[in-house]
């Protein structure tokens, strides 16, 4: 598939920073990390691989970090919210068609927790008091949202949210949906591994390799350095 230039900013402002920032060292996050506590509410998860959808703002970083943490077995990115129709990066990016941009966390409930994946969902991935945009990308498809797949996944979310905000862990208050998974779409092949891939692409280096580094520091036991990268055959083609 070609790959288009600008065209696969996550927000306008990709495009402004290929100008200026391009010479310029990762600085810090658009969103920056949080110390958060672990949930209160985590109980052990089944013996069998779990998936949860997570929409946090751009796939790319949402993706990066989740492939860099210990027991996620695959991070794919896609499209979740709207219809198959308009299941498609164009739709997706006017903002009408339902869908956030997001990624599908497969994991190994024996290796990590589902509370452990939230904590750093909320604490490392991105904003959650941010309300229909991330950093500089601005729009419904970069809402913070949960798409469980189960009930008892929804049970933890909604009492980790409840838990951060009787904390008053953030100066806002917390915007985050929690929603049964009404359907994942994987998005276009040229999105996947994409922080891997094009480190020195100007909005990766600003937005997201900082992202990476805080969950280094803040969750160096669930750090990998070498991502969990997505298959040829769990691609969309």
């Amino acid at each position: 598939m070609t790959r288009p230039l600008f065209r696969l900013a996550c927000g306008a402002a990709a495009a402004a920073l290929a100008l200026w920032l391009w010479p310029m060292p990762a600085l810090r996050a658009a969103e920056q990390a949080v110390v958060l506590p672990a949930p209160a509410l985590d109980p052990p998860g089944p013996g069998d691989l779990q998936s949860v959808v997570l929409a946090g703002g751009c796939f790319w970083g949402v993706q990066g970090v989740f492939q860099h943490t210990a027991g996620v077995v695959s991070a794919v990115s896609g499209y979740s919210g709207g219809s198959a129709s308009t299941a498609n990066y164009t739709a997706v990016t006017t903002g009408t068609s339902g869908h956030a941009e997001a990624v599908k966390v497969t994991y190994d409930p024996q290796r990590i927790s589902y509370g452990r994946l939230l904590q750093i969902f909320f604490s490392v991935v991105h904003d959650p008091t941010e309300l229909d945009r991330q950093g500089p990308d601005v729009g419904s498809q970069y809402r913070s949202a949960i798409f469980t797949t189960s009930d008892a996944q929804q049970a933890v979310a909604k009492a980790y949210i409840a838990q951060l905000t009787a904390a008053k862990a953030y100066g806002k208050p917390i915007v985050t949906t929690v929603a049964s998974l009404p359907g994942f779409f994987v998005a276009e092949d040229y999105h996947q591994n994409y922080l891997t891939l094009h480190p020195r692409q100007p909005y990766i280096v600003f937005n997201d390799l900082p992202k990476i580094a805080n969950l280094k520091e803040l969750f160096a036991q669930d750090y990998l350095d070498k991502p969990t990268l997505v298959r040829r055959d769990q691609m969309a083609h």
